[in-house]
């Protein structure tokens, strides 16, 4: 099982991207015309492409295949780059769910194939993802009904429903975690919910 990397690993790797990215900015103002070594311009590119914005080695890979990088060269700069800390995707995994989810309210399944878009290997995504338990997961779909629920209020109940569980299911959320929580959000605005099941298959 990999080792779950710590906020100062993070912030490391994050950080040498963007002074390394800062140096050949000024690198390559300096020099005329742009480097026409294949090895250079693989690292140009990747650093160019790190500067402040972490990615993972698919979507480094991909940048370099569409600039015309020859497939060994690539694969050299992108082993050296891991080697040193400037791609991993276990990090950028780990801070993508951490992110996304706080910020967005997103479900594991909704955050899994978000990752999986951006390349990352299904077994660093499962365990990413792993970081959120169910207790969690719901907690926030309760979060995001609670903030959603008075834009609500006027509606019919049915379109409460299907406004407020189609909501989490866009974010990822599971039928049935989005209809209790929705149920018990409504049960306790005075709402009945007798037959709600029905009315929301």
């Amino acid at each position: 099982m990999r080792a779950v990397p710590d906020a100062q690993a993070k912030d490391t790797w994050q950080r040498a991207a963007r002074e390394q990215g800062a140096g050949s900015r000024s690198s390559r103002a300096e020099r005329e015309p742009a480097p026409q070594d294949p090895a250079e311009r693989a690292r140009a590119i990747c650093l160019r492409l790190l500067t402040g914005t972490p990615r993972t080695r698919r979507q480094l890979a991909d940048a370099l295949a569409k600039r015309e990088i020859p497939d060994e060269i690539a694969e050299e700069v992108l082993a050296r780059f891991e080697d040193v800390g400037l791609i991993n995707d276990a990090a950028f995994a780990d801070a993508w769910v951490e992110s996304r989810h706080h910020g967005r309210g997103l479900a594991r399944r909704a955050l899994a194939r978000e990752l999986r878009t951006k390349g990352v290997d299904a077994a660093v995504i499962d365990e990413a993802v792993g970081q959120l338990d169910s207790d969690q997961e719901e907690a926030t779909a309760r979060e995001l009904v609670a903030r959603k629920l008075t834009s609500t209020r006027g509606l019919d109940r049915d379109r409460r429903l299907r406004r407020l569980a189609g909501m989490l299911a866009r974010k990822g959320y599971a039928e049935g975690l989005a209809l209790r929580v929705v149920r018990q959000a409504l049960e306790e605005e005075g709402e009945d919910t007798e037959g709600l099941d029905e009315g929301f298959a």
